[in-house]
């Protein structure tokens, strides 16, 4: 795993604040409404979070088309910055989709405040480059997902 580009580098806004969006990263309830393309899912029985540095992220995503496609999620956070940065390796295994083998990718998103109350979020990735495409669309599709999400996140109590 090359570490000196990232092979992805996304940045986007989003309507919210940057505590929202951090949130909807960190807390397994909203991680489960949004992540992934549109139609996967997340049992909610199979996320753990232990977020902080040294911690872990550990998921399983359910393809919509075929529920026997379970790719299992797991990052080790190197490096988390309650509100600015999730920085880990992402291990992806599990019954993938064919031609995918599971791979290793450091994984980088920081929070940034923006004019009225909105956040921009940049996303570095660093992945076998055969995924650089496809992971986009993914997160093309899981941020369209997380826009509907941000909109009712207030309704969902804080811990």
């Amino acid at each position: 795993m090359r570490t000196t580009t990232p092979q992805l580098a996304i940045s986007r806004v989003f309507d919210a604040p940057r505590k929202l969006v951090y949130r909807a990263f960190t807390d397994p309830e909203h991680l489960a409404a949004w992540w992934g393309p549109i139609g996967n899912s997340l049992p909610r029985d199979e996320i753990e979070f232990d977020v902080r540095p040294g911690g872990f992220q550990r998921w399983t995503e359910v393809n919509a088309s075929d529920p026997g496609l379970r790719v299992h999620v797991h990052v080790d956070l190197t490096d988390v910055v309650d509100g600015e940065l999730i920085d880990g390796i992402m291990r992806v295994s599990g019954r993938l989709q064919e031609g995918v083998e599971p791979f290793e990718t450091r994984l980088r998103i920081e929070f940034h405040d923006e004019a009225d109350g909105r956040t921009r979020l940049a996303i570095r990735q660093w992945l076998p480059e055969h995924l650089a495409r496809p992971s986009e669309e993914g997160w093309r599709q899981a941020f369209t997902k997380l826009d509907a999400d941000l909109l009712n996140v207030q309704l969902i109590p804080e811990r």
